[in-house]
């Protein structure tokens, strides 16, 4: 009886741990409507259909694991053109890592399809992006070195060495979070502004008046 116990325990705890990996790394950050510019440099033999300088992401929509998100790009000639493309943590569909599964800590991984193998998040720092503070996660491959923002998992800085070019990209606009000033959010720092300033106009009010108060009753 202990035996078939100890046999039930072990079963229930590896379906548990694969529950939880599995979940950790195929889990969403993003929603419809999120997007993230970039500015892009280049350099090298660029063929003309990569030489761009400026990008965009938009989440289109979410389905569980899978989601579409339109990939914008401005041109060096000022061309502007876009694609949609399917992203399926399931199926190891990251298309070139631009957005992995979120919160992954360091030596955890993501499963690429295109590689067939797992992609290790190698580091954890926190920097500024976009105007606020984020803890930001990455990996270097000799092919590519990514950082991606670790709740939302979307890339925020790149280098892709293809053959004889490299291409370059920082994230500097986002609607997944909010520039900060002071570490705070801008709202949350112009209300707290706001507020001393209301509280000290009130509390100079309130001295003047209780001064020409004492002063008629001299």
């Amino acid at each position: 009886m202990n035996k078939i116990m100890a046999v039930v325990l072990i079963i229930i705890f590896l379906f548990v741990s694969l529950a939880v990996v599995k979940g950790q790394q195929q889990a969403v950050g993003v929603k419809a409507g999120n997007w993230i510019e970039y500015n892009v440099s280049s350099t090298g033999a660029v063929p003309e259909a990569q030489d761009v300088t400026w990008a965009k992401i938009t989440v289109l929509d979410v389905e569980g694991n899978a989601f579409h998100a339109n990939v914008t790009v401005k041109a060096i000639n000022g061309t502007i053109s876009s694609d949609v493309r399917l992203f399926n943590f399931s199926a190891g569909n990251e298309q070139a890592w631009i957005i992995i599964p979120a919160n992954l800590n360091p030596g955890q991984y993501f499963y690429d399809s295109s590689i067939g193998q797992n992609v290790t998040v190698q580091g954890q720092v926190q920097k500024n992006v976009a105007g606020a503070n984020r803890e930001i996660t990455y990996t270097n491959t000799t092919e590519r070195n990514k950082e991606w923002d670790k709740a939302t998992g979307v890339y925020v800085a790149s280098n892709d060495y293809l053959g004889n070019y490299t291409i370059h990209a920082q994230a500097y606009a986002t609607n997944m979070w909010s520039p900060q000033i002071l570490g705070l959010d801008v709202i949350v720092f112009y209300t707290i502004i706001v507020t001393v300033i209301v509280v000290v106009v009130i509390a100079v009010s309130v001295i003047i008046l209780f001064w020409k108060k004492k002063k008629v009753s001299r």
